[in-house]
């Protein structure tokens, strides 16, 4: 996990100075550009847990209501949205200039079926067909788990959670945490590892 300007990248409104780039990644099979800056995760290139993420869980519905927890500069949303036009992609996080840069890059990619949000602006009634996260770990387990609480609950009775974190982060230990939590309900497995990562996947209603 990065740190820019010695702000985290889970901070709502970081104070160091916003110093945006463009670059080049390839989301969805195709090579875009988009804006990054300061203050947010990974503002280089596309990490490698969020790539791996991408690289296990390929194939998506064509339509739903999709969702990306911690979008960052947008890199899962941005892949979501350009995979399935047809989908409504939510793109949430707590950290303002995050929601700006992933705003701007469904802009500039010509994706209107993106919503970018504050977590507390997705309206209550939502349910979600789909969700991907690199979640921010670093925010500390008792944050972690709030936020995963908060989002795995809203799923759709056929809806799929896909969760990529790294071992030495604690993949194992959060994989047993989601069973105690939703496994009466969902199968929850890790279903891919790569580079030191797992994925872990919350399936739908038993």
């Amino acid at each position: 996990m990065s740190e820019t300007g010695g702000q985290q990248y889970f901070t709502a409104q970081p104070s160091s100075s916003d110093k945006r780039r463009i670059i080049t990644v390839r989301l969805a099979g195709r090579d875009v550009d988009v804006e990054t800056g300061s203050g947010v995760f990974s503002p280089e290139h596309v990490d490698q847990g969020t790539q791996v993420l991408m690289n296990e869980c390929a194939e998506l519905p064509a339509s739903g209501t999709f969702l990306d927890v911690g979008c960052g500069w947008g890199p899962l949303a941005l892949a979501m949205a350009l995979a399935s036009p047809e989908a409504t992609v939510w793109a949430v996080d707590i950290n303002e200039r995050s929601r700006n840069l992933t705003a701007a890059n469904a802009a500039r990619l010509g994706l209107g079926n993106v919503v970018v949000a504050a977590p507390d602006d997705v309206p209550a009634e939502l349910r979600f067909d789909v969700i991907w996260s690199n979640p921010p770990i670093r925010v500390g387990k008792v944050a972690l788990h709030e936020i995963l609480n908060t989002w795995l609950t809203r799923l759709a009775t056929e809806g799929e959670a896909s969760l990529v974190v790294a071992k030495h982060l604690g993949a194992p230990s959060l994989l047993t945490w989601l069973r105690d939590q939703f496994g009466a309900q969902r199968v929850v497995e890790r279903i891919a590892q790569s580079r030191g990562f797992h994925v872990i996947n919350v399936g739908p209603s038993l």
